[in-house]
């Protein structure tokens, strides 16, 4: 049995109508050129596309239960995700397999007094978190992407595909109220949700206000008592990214329109946008008060400066779209990362990268720095990137010597999230395995370890170093607290 694109972009057109997307429909049809291919539309039954799908799952599942030998093997039903990640089912069956013959030499000891901070932190033979130092935040009514700690309280944000935010005070970890912040759009003079996700949420460097940044093209600026204290509406369709200067006095925005904009926060007007990407821009990051770069699905990086109209430098070397930049904690240095597999360090002072680091087996979603200076790990300021990989791992680099330190295994599924303590001593992941692991920067060693009940998409640390909290694809959110 063979098809062409043309039968596949048909039965994608008759499932965008099925489905009420007309305007993609009707798009997906011009672009596709659906007039043009000889197939009979009257003769393809409803739900075409989805029948075949669910056929080939069946069909799938079939072959992954069969063994080479002819036995049978038991999997848990597939996931339309799943079928098209058929080496993350087999290393997952494999892992089954094998924690039910470790079960019995792995279970956590029971004194429940094994998380910690600081110095306290050691590494015991338990590292599974128990129970009792978890808080499951339940309310989001769909997967939620993001979650940021408040810099100076404990105020946990998060946002969600149920088009809200929320605001969940962890000081009182026994009864933690939210605040439900609803993003609305004006529909025929009267205020409705505005049913898109929320992707990017950022505070402001003194905690008292929050952006959130949603598909639904607008900006917003929350306090903290949840009040919307003003719209940003400039781009023009899905926001990516977003984040507040040092200062405080700007919001830097990337979108779908290609574009990036820099907001005043007091007004709420935009101050410059710019327009030097031929794709999407997918992520920014402040250099300084008023300079930052721009990375995009056109492979390209940009830096810009506020009252500039071109760019200052452009980065070119990625070969596919670039997930994420970093500035290092001086400015000096950039990092990128990208489905081409690599991450790539950048100067200022040249234009070639400073370093092409290539190790990772599949796209790389995010990077981060390790804090440096006075007080971490770090005061030598000598530079860590973490790169977190859907090939299942996250590295640790030293970036003077572009060499990588530690390479950190133990998740079984692909790495949204990487997220350092503010002392720069340990190091936590999320992956879509449902595990949050907590790491020893120094040695590379797994020291904690939580299974939630959703794909994790972010972790974030507060800013005492002793909470972590994590965000899932089930609508959970989760407060880890490490303190003895």
């Amino acid at each position: 049995m063979s098809f062409t694109s043309d039968e596949v972009n048909f039965l994608v057109y008759r499932y965008l109508q099925e489905s009420g997307f007309f305007h993609a429909a009707y798009v997906f049809g011009i672009e596709s050129h659906i007039s043009q291919s000889n197939i009979n539309g009257a003769l393809v039954p409803p739900a075409a596309l989805l029948s075949i799908i669910q056929k080939g799952l069946q069909y799938t599942e079939a072959e992954i239960s069969i063994g080479e030998d002819g036995s049978e093997r038991l999997i848990d039903s597939l996931s339309l995700i799943d079928a098209v990640m058929p080496d993350v089912v087999a290393s997952r069956q494999q892992q089954n397999q094998q924690q039910k013959t470790v079960v019995k030499t792995e279970l956590p000891s029971t004194n429940g007094d094994e998380g910690t901070a600081g110095e306290n932190m050691d590494v015991d033979n338990s590292v599974e978190i128990p129970l009792n130092k978890a808080t499951i935040l339940r309310g989001h009514e769909s997967e939620v992407f993001i979650c940021a700690w408040n810099p100076t309280t404990d105020l946990l944000a998060s946002g969600s595909g149920d088009s809200t935010a929320r605001i969940w005070n962890m000081d009182n970890t026994t009864s933690p109220n939210q605040l439900v912040l609803r993003h609305c759009i004006q529909k025929g003079g009267t205020e409705v949700p505005s049913n898109k996700d929320v992707t990017s949420l950022d505070w402001n460097c003194d905690g008292t206000l929050l952006a959130t940044g949603s598909y639904d093209g607008y900006a917003r600026i929350w306090m903290t008592d949840g009040r919307l204290a003003s719209t940003l509406g400039q781009h023009k369709g899905p926001i990516f990214a977003l984040k507040w200067n040092k200062k405080g006095n700007y919001i830097l925005s990337a979108g779908v329109d290609k574009t990036t904009i820099i907001w005043d926060a007091s007004s709420g007007h935009c101050t410059q946008q710019f327009a030097f990407h031929s794709a999407p821009a997918l992520d920014v990051d402040w250099q300084s008060n008023t300079s930052f770069a721009s990375c995009s699905t056109d492979q390209c990086i940009h830096v810009c400066q506020l009252g500039q109209d071109k760019p200052i430098k452009s980065f070119q070397g990625h070969t596919n779209e670039v997930n994420a930049i970093k500035w290092d904690p001086q400015g000096n240095l950039l990092a990128s990362c990208s489905d081409d597999m690599t991450l790539k360090i950048w100067s200022m002072r040249q234009d070639s990268c400073v370093h092409d680091l290539q190790a990772h087996s599949k796209e790389i979603y995010t990077i981060k720095w390790s804090p440096t200076g006075p007080g971490t790990n770090n005061p030598s300021m000598n530079l860590i990137l973490a790169s977190a990989s859907f090939d299942s791992t996250v590295r640790l680099w030293d970036v003077d010597r572009g060499a990588c330190i530690h390479t950190l295994t133990k998740h079984s599924e692909p790495v949204y999230s990487v997220a350092f303590s503010p002392d720069g001593k340990f190091l936590a992941s999320g992956s879509f395995d449902k595990c949050v692991h907590i790491w020893s920067t120094q040695s590379g060693q797994l020291v904690h370890s939580y299974k939630g009940t959703g794909g994790i998409f972010e972790v974030c640390w507060n800013s005492r170093g002793d909470k972590v909290g994590a965000s899932a694809s089930d609508g959970s959110v989760f407060v880890l607290d490490l303190r003895k």
